[in-house]
């Protein structure tokens, strides 16, 4: 189903939708999928505004997109509670999680007003309550310390300037969810502020893995 243009968008079928996720472990009820639909769609018509995202192709925007940021539902159970996605850009992972997760409290942390705006536009025409658009810089954001249980990033900041920040504003249990390629892995685990769990692969992806933190237990 490429589809390169709002112009020539079909929206995916449930099972087109079920078939696209199916290989990492999401099985989305029918509400799940009328809101991938519409969020897609909303996608490509902001896309040809502004650049939100290259691939535009609706199959590769449910695997790429949706699948991969989905995953980390499966590879660190999260239910409820409260995330903060750090750079969400297009919504992703942010947006996604919420919509097979509803019940999550979500804050979407990006500092482009452009991007904001859209995320905003998404989560109103999607009914998406419980979701807070937060137009700054993840250092500068007004998130109370420790009351996060998870935080997220696809798009890894450089150096260890988000790990000190997560790891403040995580609570007891709380997890940081990274998503990199293999070349990053080595690099991001010899900071210590965290303790890092074995990278779990991505299905369908050669070398992105997921990358989970914890903060270190107090020695006694």
């Amino acid at each position: 189903m490429p589809y390169a243009s709002i112009r020539e968008y079909k929206k995916p079928t449930d099972g087109q939708i079920c078939e696209a996720l199916a290989p990492f472990g999401i099985m989305p009820t029918g509400e799940a999928s009328e809101k991938i639909r519409g969020f897609i769609e909303i996608l490509l018509q902001w896309n040809e505004k502004m650049s939100l995202t290259a691939i535009t192709g609706v199959q590769e925007i449910l695997a790429r997109h949706f699948g991969e940021s989905m995953f980390a539902a499966r590879a660190v159970p999260v239910e409820k509670g409260r995330l903060a996605d750090v750079g969400s850009g297009a919504g992703f992972p942010g947006l996604a999680l919420k919509v097979i997760r509803p019940e999550l409290k979500v804050a979407l942390i990006e500092s482009n007003g452009k991007k904001a705006a859209f995320l905003t536009e998404v989560a109103r025409r999607l009914e998406m309550s419980g979701t807070e658009i937060l137009r700054c810089r993840f250092k500068e954001c007004s998130i109370e310390e420790h009351s996060l249980d998870v935080v997220t990033s696809r798009a890894v900041v450089s150096g260890s300037s988000l790990l000190r920040w997560a790891k403040g504003k995580l609570n007891d249990g709380g997890r940081l969810v990274l998503w990199t390629g293999r070349a990053g892995v080595e690099r991001i685990c010899s900071d210590r502020n965290l303790v890092w769990e074995e990278p779990i692969s991505i299905p369908l992806s050669r070398s992105r893995v997921l990358l989970v933190g914890r903060e270190r237990e107090i020695q006694t």
